[in-house]
């Protein structure tokens, strides 16, 4: 999955606010790829509520991851606005989707996403978030949250699908669009192949 992960106008600092729209927008499209891939290796996930639950879980994840960066990349202050932010948004899209598709309140959508969030981030402050990125406890416990979503003939197997596919995929592209979001430096415009008249 190709994702665009630098501002098109440079030249300034972004704002946390910024960068947390920016990587809302990124992190929803990592989750609905780790889903469509989850469906394509065999598990079973069904449109409804299931859905919405696996899709929760997987965006809390990358939120975790996220904060994480941005507790090595910026400010206390900054990271406090930028990870707010990035949860308010992520909550107030998911719950239109799942108000629009399910018919349920979009407030209390939006509230039980961020409780959920608040929920989870107790359980991963548990675990080591490294420079190399996160501990092998860290995606078992992305692992369990979702194995009690699945069904039961699932349930046991998909600990080891998100540990040694899909959590590392979507961690290396969290990683790599902070970076290319955070960093000041001009990016090098793109050679152009020419041909000649020869």
């Amino acid at each position: 999955m190709r994702i665009k992960s630098q501002w098109f106008k440079e030249g300034r600092t972004h704002t946390p606010q910024e960068l947390a729209g920016a990587v809302s927008f990124v992190a929803w499209r990592i989750a609905d790829d780790a889903l469509k891939k989850t469906r394509k290796a065999s598990f079973e996930i069904a449109v409804g509520p299931q859905y919405f639950a696996f899709f929760d879980e997987f965006l809390i994840f990358l939120l975790q991851v996220a904060d994480r960066i941005a507790y090595r990349r910026l400010s206390a202050d900054d990271r406090v606005a930028f990870t707010g932010t990035l949860v308010n948004r992520v909550a107030e899209t998911q719950a239109e989707n799942r108000s629009r598709l399910l018919g349920v309140d979009a407030a209390a959508c939006k509230q039980d996403f961020v409780d959920r969030f608040n929920e989870r981030a107790g359980g991963y402050a548990e675990f080591d978030y490294g420079d190399d990125g996160p501990s092998f406890r860290f995606l078992r416990y992305l692992g369990f949250c979702l194995s009690g979503i699945m069904d039961e003939k699932d349930s046991p197997w998909i600990v080891d699908q998100i540990m040694s596919i899909q959590a590392p995929e979507a961690v290396d592209m969290v990683e790599k669009t902070m970076r290319n979001l955070l960093d000041e430096a001009p990016r090098q415009p793109r050679s152009r192949g020419s041909t000649s008249g020869d």
